[in-house]
């Protein structure tokens, strides 16, 4: 980052700190939708030495409206707020928090459009890609739980729907066939491959969507984004202490959530592994995030929320392998690419990955009815 871009950085964050000296800004994490970076704060004028904060850039051209994005926010912040004032968890559980500039507002705007917001650093926490055991697996499902749990009372209708069409399996097919009638893309084995799999499992998009049109799967607030590296752990007790990445919270299905939680919780492969045909959904990894996840969230679901975990995971690993082939096909316009192919290799790696599901069916409806009692 050079001295210019420094300094116009400092000056946007100094923005969400009127009353301390801005010591810095560096890059931080490595979210592909957002840019974000870590604030570090200098003395007051007292000599009181005060603590780090987050500052990100909002991609406004996949948030066309991102002051609803922060209201979304608000509500959700306060709601857990005053839920976890009422009702303690047993164990440090932290929402970041959002700040405000001088002005009193949740954002600040540049005068060329650009959209700033802030929001407070978890301290001696850390993330990871990939499961590396069964208890961090058991963790990961108790934060998504935790999420649910404390939303479970916020009326889904408070919440503004930021991103029309996002997890509605059905839309993402018609994106597909409509780019599939217009594309005219050479054939090879993996192309085919990809066609035939969705061919085959059309009617897979219509599941959850049926079933809550027919009012057996209710609305709820969801996360839109569970993957596990959205989860912070407490880099002492080694416990779950947080769920980030807020800007998708929107009312939905659940189902949406568990199913990426267990998708991406579920294949130690990784999204990004070349060697595609070696993908294996892991039963060990799922039993345990389930376990983790129904220890909360029992509080709140219905009989019919049980009958559909199974086909929640199948759907929404069927969703994004059908978004990246749908992205190759299109010439990739949506998603960050390396290569021309990259796109083809990642819905190669979801549609290995459900067929891996689809082939231990019964030994992970065993897991789930085990899992809920």
């Amino acid at each position: 980052m050079d001295h210019h871009e420094q300094t116009k950085l400092m000056a946007i964050a100094q923005n969400f700190s009127p009353q301390q000296r801005i010591a810095g800004v560096s890059p931080f994490g490595s979210g592909n939708i957002n840019d974000t970076f870590l604030v570090t704060v200098g003395l007051t004028e007292k000599g009181i030495e005060t603590q780090s904060f987050i500052l990100q850039r909002l991609n406004t051209n996949v948030f066309r409206e991102p002051q609803l994005v922060m209201q979304n926010m608000r509500i959700y912040y306060e709601h857990v707020r005053d839920r976890l004032k009422d009702i303690p968890l047993d164990r440090r559980w932290i929402v970041p928090q959002i700040l405000s500039t001088h002005q009193g507002k949740d954002y600040y705007q540049t005068e060329n459009g650009e959209f700033w917001r802030s929001l407070s650093f978890i301290e001696d926490s850390q993330s990871f890609d990939v499961m590396e055991n069964r208890e961090q697996a058991r963790e990961v499902g108790y934060a998504l739980g935790t999420f649910h749990h404390l939303t479970s009372d916020l009326l889904p209708e408070k919440l503004a729907d930021t991103l029309e069409g996002f997890h509605i399996t059905p839309r993402y097919l018609l994106q597909y066939e409509e780019v599939l009638a217009k594309s005219n893309i050479s054939r090879s084995p993996e192309v085919d491959n990809c066609l035939q799999i969705v061919s085959d499992r059309k009617g897979l998009a219509y599941i959850l969507e049926d079933a809550k049109a027919s009012g057996k799967l209710p609305l709820r607030t969801m996360h839109g984004d569970p993957k596990v590296n959205n989860i912070l752990f407490d880099k002492q007790t080694n416990l779950a202490v947080s769920v980030v990445d807020l800007d998708t919270i929107k009312s939905g299905l659940v189902h949406y959530d568990l199913g990426d939680c267990l998708r991406s919780g579920c294949n130690p492969a990784g999204e990004e592994i070349e060697n595609w045909e070696s993908v294996e959904f892991n039963t060990e990894l799922c039993e345990a995030i389930l376990q983790g996840y129904l220890s909360t969230a029992r509080s709140f679901l219905t009989e019919y929320d049980y009958d559909y975990i199974y086909d929640a995971i199948r759907v929404i690993t069927f969703e994004l392998g059908l978004r990246f082939f749908t992205d190759y096909l299109a010439g990739n316009v949506y998603f960050n690419v390396k290569y021309p192919e990259h796109n083809l290799l990642r819905s190669l790696v979801q549609f290995r990955l459900l067929e891996s599901i689809e082939a231990q069916e019964s030994e992970i409806n065993q897991i789930i009815i085990k899992a809920s009692k």
